[in-house]
């Protein structure tokens, strides 16, 4: 590909001689799993998030799944879940023994819609996840007050989301909890799997810390049965050389969703939307065609990689199957998943490539509406 979907090399390549110190530090210090580095990580990106705790655990899924089994959720509980995001949400969920509820999304901006929220609520509702998907953050404010009616925990899925800000505030501290993801393609990413939760609550961080070290506080003494997720020592430290170039990282990020903003053609693929006062990353820039196919195929053709996130929503895989959620009754995430693609997008894609983008998507779409005037 002339313009690869993702750069993964590109990062390293930028902060070689800081990432290869970091790692030699570790390497030499000889302590590996829940040393010095997760505990200056934990607290530097706690500041980051502007949450007073930040604990490390071993990927994003566990930063959900541990969320929920610290707030209580279990057997016979239901959680409000949005419809189309990346399944791992819904996993969580019925990790912790609960039902996932999918709500349907705003179609402007693909997040879950507050007043489809609402209506979803029963007296088995115990929590909702709110997915700040593709970057951009939900409509926190309406969905706490929604929660707070209700008596539920809002726990935020930001794991696309790394430094966006609604209203002023980082995504990380606007629920009870945060579940993020350091895979290698995140805002933030690691050299592998990786995760952390982030909480202003003193409690909730202290029941984490315990359940993601086997349940145990003191070693060898087991207070509750937990698992063993915890981030590593590598990965911390060098979580904490990309930390300090996240902000900066960002901005590029928005410049180039900005430049996509302004020159793809208002004749083509729908443009994604951005609400007011909210301030997204851009972890994936996201367009909208009901002739995706076709303008997969043609930026193939223009060696532009492009991928759908997500062809097949969680209610429509075959391990989702026993709910019983038949086609068509979450429309808005099924024709969502048939119209999705996502173009290249990231902080070392430079302006050149990116007109290449713009130049493929382009000619593909006035030769569709070459098409439809010749008929």
């Amino acid at each position: 590909m002339r313009v690869p979907f993702l750069d993964l090399k590109a990062p390293y390549l930028e902060l070689r001689e800081e990432l290869d110190a970091a790692y030699r530090r570790v390497m030499e210090s000889g302590w590996y799993v829940l040393g010095p580095e997760v505990e200056a990580f934990e607290a530097e990106f706690a500041a980051y998030c502007e949450t007073r705790h930040c604990i490390g655990v071993g990927n994003g899924l566990d930063a959900l799944y541990l969320s929920l089994l610290a707030m209580g959720i279990g057997a016979g509980d239901e959680v409000i879940v949005p419809s189309n995001t990346y399944i791992a949400t819904w996993l969580a969920v019925s990790y912790a023994g609960a039902r996932p509820v999918p709500v349907e999304p705003d179609p402007e901006t693909c997040n879950l819609d507050p007043d489809r929220v609402e209506e979803a609520v029963t007296p088995r509702t115990r929590a909702i996840i709110a997915v700040h998907l593709y970057g951009q953050p939900a409509e926190m404010e309406r969905l706490k007050a929604i929660a707070d009616r209700h008596g539920l925990r809002l726990l935020e899925d930001a794991a696309q989301a790394h430094g966006a800000r609604f209203r002023g505030r980082r995504v990380g501290g606007l629920g009870d909890a945060a579940g993020f993801s350091f895979y290698p393609g995140k805002n933030l990413g690691a050299l592998g799997d990786g995760g952390a939760i982030t909480t202003n609550d003193d409690q909730l961080a202290r029941k984490i810390r315990i359940l993601r070290n086997y349940g145990s506080e003191k070693k060898y003494y087991h207070q509750v049965q937990g698992v063993n997720s915890r981030l590593d020592e590598l990965h911390a430290a060098l979580l904490r050389v990309k930390l300090g170039r996240l902000d900066e990282w960002n901005t590029r990020r928005v410049a180039l969703a900005g430049y996509y903003l302004s020159q793809l053609p208002e004749v083509g693929p729908a443009l994604p939307k951005v609400a007011g006062e909210m301030e997204p990353v851009w972890h994936l820039f996201v367009l909208r065609s009901r002739q995706r196919d076709l303008y997969l195929q043609e930026l193939a053709k223009a060696g532009v990689g492009t991928l759908v996130h997500y062809p097949i929503p969680p209610h429509r895989q075959e391990a989702y199957a026993p709910l019983g959620i038949n086609e068509g009754r979450l429309p808005i995430a099924e024709q969502l998943a048939k119209e999705v693609f996502s173009i290249p997008l990231g902080p070392h894609l430079s302006v050149q490539d990116a007109a290449l983008v713009v130049d493929a998507i382009r000619r593909t779409a006035e030769s569709l509406e070459g098409a439809k005037s010749s008929i």
